[in-house]
């Protein structure tokens, strides 16, 4: 009898308590839309990060600067010109938390130093396991993942099919025509 009465105060408990909200990005580009799925519990500052870029129009006419196939698509630090934004400071990599680098995750970008993630993020064309966190060096500390494509994966693939430049130093997995992201849509969920 006991037993029912805590279970059932159990289910009563969870019942009553708020459902938690479903948060997504809508990244706009001018091949099609790429709907990404938040994932802010298990990585609330590299989404806080991404949704401060996106509500301020940073991520407005930036381009995929770097699509690399079979691996990913990387953008949102360069206009069509090429000309590097101004960021934010970097933020902390948050790669040990659990999520991994698998196809359609979203992720920070960032240069060899750990805490150096800023406004670029790139998504996984496949399973990269090479990326997630392993340990403490800047080799093996990974990329922190913040999402996952829930739609337009179609949009991801036709990105990463596209005829590459090949221009010199930063720009040598440019592709031909550019990949332009319009914008990014935040859109939230409340729960039932």
């Amino acid at each position: 009898m006991t037993r029912r009465i805590i279970g059932f105060s159990l289910l009563l408990c969870l019942l009553t308590l708020p459902a938690l909200a479903a948060e997504y990005a809508v990244i706009q580009t001018n091949t099609g839309d790429i709907k990404v799925e938040l994932n802010r519990a298990k990585a609330p500052v590299s989404v806080d990060n991404f949704l401060a870029y996106a509500n301020q129009g940073f991520y407005d006419n930036t381009i995929f600067h770097r699509v690399i196939k079979d691996f990913m698509i990387q953008g949102g630090g360069f206009t069509a010109e090429l000309k590097r934004k101004p960021t934010l400071d970097p933020i902390v990599n948050e790669a040990p938390n659990g999520l991994k680098n698998v196809r359609g995750s979203i992720a920070m970008a960032r240069t060899n130093v750990i805490d150096s993630a800023t406004s670029q993020f790139f998504i996984n064309l496949k399973d990269n396991a090479f990326l997630d966190h392993s340990g403490v060096s800047p080799a093996t500390y990974g990329y922190a993942v913040f999402g996952q494509v829930i739609e337009g994966m179609e949009v991801v693939d036709a990105i990463a099919r596209t005829k590459i430049r090949g221009l010199n130093g930063l720009f040598r997995d440019l592709p031909s025509n550019s990949i332009i992201i319009k914008g990014v849509a935040y859109i939230k969920e409340e729960g039932p």
